[in-house]
């Protein structure tokens, strides 16, 4: 693994030299366990500890198919997707191992009881399988986590819609959370080249979802001069939600929960923000009944803050605690398009505020392999910007999910794998410091 290291950090290694590497026969990955996948039973969800179930553990390099890519990790990054990973919620994710294992002798190479975890990465290229012409051993890259088989006509239109879709490090094996990772090789996308590695992983899952989710005709198709409220605005998720908003001339309606997460709205250029907890909004009277009362106070801040307007778009992936207000505070024919749930997947409503106002509700989950290439060519080329906040090692990474699980962060939270240390990987230092004040801006510098 040296080896490798150095020519990476070498910075001017041939891809000959790359191909000339001997690929480890193992590495280090972040695991769950499938003989721990009961250890939280009966335990409330927020007393659940990442840092007991995550492992950093030696694994096998996997066997390399055709059409696929082993890539030397430099950076990863924490989404809630592995919180749930580690918390075995709301199901084990053994199971859908278990399911991609059945489906060919190669897709069995990911039953195991160790499931390496994991959904964005940025790092170098080692090797590639038979039918890949794209991409060489050498080749500095991000991956999005798309992972589909494109044998069904179904995911043609729209790879989201393929039977087999699945989610890379989350429904298959060998994530971003490793020192090596197994990608299919159309999940490749260019390293922006004026960030650093843990810069450049950060923005891969959460930016292309924020991206179809409210950009694309397959999520809200915002337009100028809409108003959108955004939920958790600061957040990974919700953090480029506000760049698209303020990128594509909407007006951004912040939702925080701090006045230091208003501030990094503010910084990226929003002006109109709720601090849900300086307004102790309490959206359910107890864990069976919602209150309207709440709803309307919100829906009256909303348009206090826009000079009386409704929200034409709601950004929804807190789910349950707030899908109610969500549903109201949408302006008649308005769109609330949701992803995630993360506070709870049963969402209730009171349908008249939908049916009767002509209001619309579209599921959107996570981007198909055209958006992803357009969310991260915004980012390379400087028009959205990476909201890392903090990074930790490796070996710490359990931390660093119990951060994301107990929402103690803001934007997003950073791995080193291979990386020794932050900072490393800019290669056009020119564009870096062209965009270097909006960099440490976004980062909360």
């Amino acid at each position: 693994m040296q080896q490798i290291l150095d020519a990476i950090l070498a910075g001017d290694t041939s891809t000959a030299d790359y191909a000339a590497l001997d690929v480890p026969e193992s590495y280090r990955g972040v695991t769950v366990h499938k003989d721990e996948a009961e250890m939280f039973e009966g335990m409330a969800s927020k007393d659940k500890d990442p840092r007991r179930s995550l492992h950093v553990d030696e694994v096998p390099v996997p066997e390399l198919g055709p059409g696929e890519a082993l890539v030397a990790v430099m950076a990863s990054a924490i989404n809630y997707n592995t919180v749930w990973t580690s918390i075995f919620e709301p199901v084990s994710t053994f199971g859908f191992l278990e399911r991609y294992g059945r489906l060919s002798p190669l897709a069995k190479r990911h039953d195991l009881p160790y499931h390496v975890v994991g959904s964005d990465l940025a790092g170098v290229v080692l090797a590639t399988g038979a039918g890949v012409h794209l991409w060489n051993p050498g080749d500095e890259v991000v991956a999005h986590c798309l992972s589909v088989e494109l044998e069904s006509p179904d995911g043609h239109n729209d790879t989201m819609l393929d039977p087999e879709q699945r989610i890379w490090g989350f429904e298959t094996n060998f994530g971003g959370l490793a020192e090596i990772a197994l990608v299919k090789s159309n999940q490749l996308m260019p390293k922006p080249a004026h960030l650093t590695w843990e810069e450049a992983a950060s923005p891969g899952l959460v930016n292309s979802t924020a991206y179809r989710q409210l950009v694309a005709r397959n999520g809200a198709g915002m337009k100028q001069g809409d108003n959108v409220l955004i939920w958790g605005a600061s957040g990974g998720l919700g953090g480029f939600a506000t760049q698209y908003a303020l990128n594509g001339g909407a007006v951004p309606v912040c939702v925080v929960s701090s006045e230091e997460k208003a501030d990094i709205c503010r910084s990226m250029g929003a002006e109109l923000i709720i601090n849900r907890s300086a307004e102790d909004y309490r959206f359910w009277k107890d864990e069976h009944t919602q209150d309207q009362k709440e709803w309307r106070r919100f829906g009256a801040k909303i348009r206090e803050l826009t000079g009386g307007e409704d929200v034409d778009i709601v950004f929804e992936h807190p789910g349950r605690e707030t899908f109610g207000a969500s549903v109201y505070a949408a302006r008649k024919g308005g769109t609330i398009v949701t992803c995630a749930s993360t506070s709870g997947y049963l969402h209730q409503y009171d349908n008249r505020y939908l049916w009767m106002n002509l209001k619309s509700i579209i599921g959107s989950h996570f981007a198909n392999y055209r958006e992803s290439w357009e969310a991260n060519r915004l980012i390379a080329k400087g028009m959205i910007h990476p909201t890392l906040s903090q990074t930790y090692p490796l070996e710490e990474v359990g931390q660093a999910a119990l951060d994301v699980h107990r929402n103690a962060h803001q934007g997003k939270v950073g791995v080193l794998c291979l990386a020794p240390e932050e900072g490393l990987g800019v290669r056009d230092h020119d564009m870096r410091d062209q965009h270097l004040e909006a960099i440490n801006r976004f980062r909360g510098v």
